[in-house]
């Protein structure tokens, strides 16, 4: 799994002007079960997404493909991580 922590770059102006194709971009990665959650840093600096690739590479592709990423206004930190403990709910999501 993975933790992405998005970093805007740009302002806030510029980060709402490509917000539509953002948020497209999330959801044909939801609808693909990659993306598990995501949401906006408090205060407004950028994001987090927590992912399931099936690796860094196929991830670092994805990423790619982000219109954040595609027009330069935010940089992107990956931290990889094995859950080992989650709620009952949560069960599916840690690592064998």
């Amino acid at each position: 799994m993975y933790i992405i922590s998005v970093n805007y770059t740009s302002s806030l102006e510029r980060i709402d002007s490509l917000l539509a194709e953002h948020i497209a971009f999330l959801k044909v990665h939801y609808e693909k079960k990659v993306f598990i959650a995501s949401g906006r840093k408090v205060p407004r600096t950028g994001g987090v997404i927590l992912a399931r690739a099936k690796n860094r590479a196929e991830l670092d592709a994805i990423i790619e493909q982000d219109p954040f990423f595609m027009h330069g206004v935010a940089t992107y930190k990956v931290t990889e991580f094995l859950p080992t403990m989650a709620l009952p709910e949560f069960a599916d999501l840690k690592e064998p």
